[in-house]
């Protein structure tokens, strides 16, 4: 475990309603076919105070989450041509033949409904449309506009604005480095009604003193290739932000892509649903004030310098953030972030889609409830993987490199995530039985692994509950600490194991095996140290090989558990094989046992040699089961006295 890295605080606290009705939900215990964990919450808070839509269910979807949502306008991206109405642009000579515009100077007005084809260059000017209720289309045909003084391209009045960017044209908009205080336009591209962008053209948008592109109720981008450069935030859609399709690259100073009404529950969300899109933000890359969702596309965000990048103590650059919850049902994304790569107040909900993260600190953070029920998850970079009071695993696979933790089941507030770390390791200690000892179990916290495949490559802990463990079902395979403050295995709770394939290799100063459950399970402490690259199988006493991993890193215990582990049975670990067929990440299955024994365990009993190679003894004597009248847990012995020297 870590003490954690210092963030930005949460905008705003969760209620106590809010968590009390999402851990009500999100207890999924039992067999592999056990349905996930389900919450909701109506009218409560997140984030930043906005109400909370029934969007918290552990099971959520990006479709479950849009149903519970303000459905975006409806786009009709048709218009015809033989009624638009030209507007030519122009330094001091602006003309049109409609009395629906008229020409001040370097100021054009548009003051009704309609079609307007737009052309031309204004240095220093601006457009302004004052349509009260009315529907306006803007075909930019060719404008190239800045404005040295306020938004080149502003709708003040208007009820839906459809922005068509002409086939085959390039269109640009550049405004003020300084706006007026009593300026209603914050970005180059404004409107205060529904805005559409759509057409096969190209859209390049400078915001020098603020937001790029923003709509002050819904904006959908339907198509087109858009280019923004912004000081702040990229692209703003205050009541929704939606992206159909198009080519977006966004460069902002703040957040790429946002939402930010919290004052509705049902609107402030950021929905992609296709499109290729590639951000680059000194804050957050899509962020919004309830759910990010995204079903499709093709997304490669940057946020705060990456992975690497050092930043402020006040600054938190993260990848996808939505307060009440994010949601990733498909499309390929790549996200770098400075801070957390994925992050919710609330809840974090993976069912589906390819997503390649490297964070500076949590890849994937659910503050209440994390689920992964689908997709591809590969974690090439962070500190923890994945983090959240309650984690739960159906499907999907997942592959994770953490410098701390890989999982991590924290209390929300992260009180109870303060255990010696690395740096603090403790001499001694080995194999523990179930769980208690350095710490107090959580009752609200778990970790549940049901289905699908994990792989983890953890420096600290790789497993890590605060509360439970539950494994019913999937494939397992940790490769854990090589210090002796952390172990492969870590919970406060019990770990209880009824199904599927665990394996898990490190250090044995800090080492757990399960607690108990109906599965079977075996804990080997190594005599002689294992070395990266060695191939170390765990062998039946009939000469079987249940298993072969080739590690990756050093280590000196081996915990084993499958349908094929018998209780009470005598397995060996042995190194000097051959590696069998794949299975997951360093896992294979059968191969050629070795011929080194490194240690032997029982199963359902803790090893002996429980100090492993090298350490001082501590921990459970050979035979002894979790429970048997010791106090259970990560108890490693304490450092030697002058009198045992």
């Amino acid at each position: 475990m870590r003490t954690p890295l210092k963030r930005a605080a949460i905008r705003a606290a969760v209620p106590a309603t809010v968590v009390a009705l999402i851990l009500a939900g999100c207890t999924a215990q039992g067999d592999s076919s056990s349905t996930s964990p389900t919450a909701t919450a109506a009218d409560t808070g997140t984030g930043t105070g906005t109400t909370v839509p029934a969007s918290t269910d552990a099971d959520l979807t990006v479709e479950s989450a849009m149903a519970q949502n303000t459905a975006p306008h409806e786009v009709d991206a048709s218009y015809d041509e033989s009624t638009a109405v030209d507007v030519t642009l122009a330094d001091g000579s602006s003309s049109s033949s409609s009395d629906a515009v008229s020409v001040d100077g370097d100021t054009v007005t548009i003051a009704a409904g309609g079609t307007y084809r737009l052309s031309g260059t204004l240095t220093d000017g601006q457009v302004v449309v004052t349509a009260a209720d009315q529907d306006v289309t803007l075909v930019l045909d060719g404008v190239d506009l800045t404005s040295s003084t306020t938004s080149p391209l502003q709708v003040l009045e208007a009820d839906d604005v459809l922005v068509v960017l002409a086939d085959g044209s390039d269109n640009s908009l550049a405004d003020t480095t300084t706006y007026a205080d009593d300026d209603e336009a914050s970005g180059a591209l404004f409107s205060a009604g529904d805005l559409t962008i759509t057409g096969d053209g190209s859209l390049d948008v400078t915001g020098n003193g603020n937001d790029g592109i923003v709509g002050k109720d819904g904006l959908v981008v339907a198509s087109g290739t858009l280019t923004v450069d912004a000081v702040d935030d990229g692209i703003r859609g205050k009541d929704y932000l939606v992206v159909e399709g198009g080519t977006l690259t966004v460069t902002a100073g703040g957040d790429a892509l946002k939402s930010d009404d919290d004052e509705d529950a049902t609107l402030g969300y950021v929905l992609v649903n296709d499109g290729t899109i590639d951000l680059t933000a000194g804050d957050d890359g899509l962020t919004a004030a309830t759910d990010v969702l995204v079903a499709g596309g093709t997304l490669d965000i940057t946020t705060g310098g990456g992975a690497d990048a050092t930043v402020a103590d006040d600054a938190s650059p993260k990848g996808l953030v939505g307060d009440a919850a994010v949601v990733v049902g498909g499309g390929t994304l790549a996200v770098d972030a400075a801070d957390d790569a994925i992050h919710s107040d609330a809840v974090v909900s993976i069912t589906g889609g390819a997503l390649t993260l490297a964070s500076g600190d949590d890849a994937v953070h659910g503050e209440y409830a994390l689920q992964v029920t689908g997709g591809t998850l590969d974690v090439t970079q962070a500190v923890e993987g994945l983090e959240a009071q309650e984690i739960t695993i159906l499907d999907g696979t997942i592959t994770l490199v953490t410098s701390d933790d890989g999982l991590n089941g924290s209390t929300a507030d992260g009180s109870a995530d303060e255990t010696a770390t690395g740096d603090q390791a403790q001499q001694g200690g080995g194999f523990g039985g179930g769980g208690g000892g350095m710490e107090a179990a959580d009752e609200n916290v778990s970790v549940t692994i049901a289905g699908g495949t994990l792989v983890v490559d953890a420096q600290g802990d790789g497993l890590d509950s605060n509360g439970n463990l539950t494994m019913t079902g999937g494939t397992v395979v940790v490769s854990g600490p090589t210090n002796d403050g952390n172990g492969s295995l870590d919970y406060a709770g019990t770990f209880e194991i009824t199904g599927g394939e665990l394996i898990a290799v490190g250090s044995s100063g800090m080492a757990q095996t399960p607690s108990g459950g109906t599965q079977s399970f075996v804990g080997i402490t190594l005599s002689q140290q294992g070395a990266a690259g060695d191939v170390v199988q765990v062998v039946s006493s009939d000469g079987d090989v249940l298993a072969s991993l080739t590690a990756v890193k050093p280590f000196s215990s081996v915990v084993y558990s499958s349908p094929d582990v018998v209780d009470g049975a005598t397995y060996t670990a042995v190194l000097g094989g051959t590696a069998g067929d794949a299975v997951a990440g360093p896992l294979s299955r059968g191969g050629t046992a070795g011929t080194t024994t490194a240690g032997t365990g029982t199963a359902g009993e803790v090893a002996a040699g429980m100090a492993g190679p090298g350490a001082p003894g501590g921990g459970m004597s050979s035979g002894e089961r979790p429970g048997d009248g010791q106090a259970p847990g990560r108890q490693p012995a304490p450092p030697a006295t002058s009198s045992d020297a």
